[in-house]
């Protein structure tokens, strides 16, 4: 399937790994440009080294910053305009959620996590906003939660922090539209990830293989299709509504969660 992504370019943040690397292989792979960013130097380098084994390396720019930091947002926005002249698409993938109950969690954990779901997003926003107003296919993509529509009492300040994301991003896209931005998001449920990794080696019962546990979990949780889902699957989701075959959707919450989903 041709995506008319050919030649443009992609920012994706949170890139290094999990759900955004896939995007970023995906991207390169339909010929786009790409940029991405994540705060470890390391795990960057490790990625942009993998990614040049298999993609030309003048077609990807890794960067690194932390996108809570406006002024290493803006340094990779410069970087990135320097490169490719161009931003035809902002994916914003970035934020791991914090697990407690209310009364486990403390003030300055609330203010975290709606300081990087939200600012996550408008930091990078503000920053490439100038150069999508330039493109004629542009759009930003946000990766959510099903917490946003459906929280849950372990994850608290993190379900209230995704509910707020949702908010503004809908919000976003009625103002940005008519600069010819379409913004829309995917909500996740429970996928595969370096988490789920360091958890499934300090299982108590070793003798079970990754796909026995990670499905008796998927099971327990109440998820229909059995299993967690795996990156490139929301990989998936967030390349088709940042290319232009999504070019009459705007303010969509797709979800991607495997039926996990409990509302209408």
């Amino acid at each position: 399937m041709n995506l008319q992504i050919e030649g443009r370019v992609a920012v994706v943040t949170g890139g290094s790994s999990g759900i955004g690397f896939e995007t970023l292989r995906l991207l390169l792979a339909e010929g786009a440009n790409v940029a991405f960013c994540g705060r470890s130097a390391e795990k960057l380098s490790a990625a942009e080294a993998t990614l040049k084994q298999d993609f030309p390396s003048e077609r990807i720019l890794a960067h690194r910053c932390d996108v809570l930091k406006p002024e290493q947002v803006a340094d990779f926005a410069r970087e990135v305009e320097q490169r490719f002249g161009a931003v035809d698409m902002l994916i914003n993938n970035a934020g791991q959620g914090f697990v407690a109950h209310f009364d486990e969690t403390p003030q300055e954990a609330w203010l975290n996590e709606a300081q990087l779901k939200l600012f996550g997003v408008i930091n990078p926003l503000q920053a490439f906003l100038p150069m999508l107003e330039r493109s004629d296919i542009a759009s930003v993509t946000c990766v959510n939660s099903l917490l946003a529509l459906q929280p849950e009492e372990h994850m608290i300040a993190t379900s209230a922090a995704r509910a707020a994301l949702l908010n503004m991003t809908l919000t976003l896209s009625k103002q940005l539209i008519d600069k010819g931005i379409r913004v829309n998001s995917i909500l996740l449920g429970m996928v595969e990830s370096g988490q789920w990794r360091r958890r499934f080696a300090e299982r108590s019962d070793t003798s079970q293989s990754w796909e026995q546990w990670t499905g008796a979990i998927a099971e327990h949780r109440g998820i229909p299709m059995k299993r967690l889902g795996k990156p490139q699957e929301p990989a998936q989701a967030l390349l088709f509504l940042a290319s232009p075959l999504a070019s009459f959707t705007t303010g969509a919450a797709l979800d991607v969660s495997g039926g996990f989903n409990r509302h209408l």
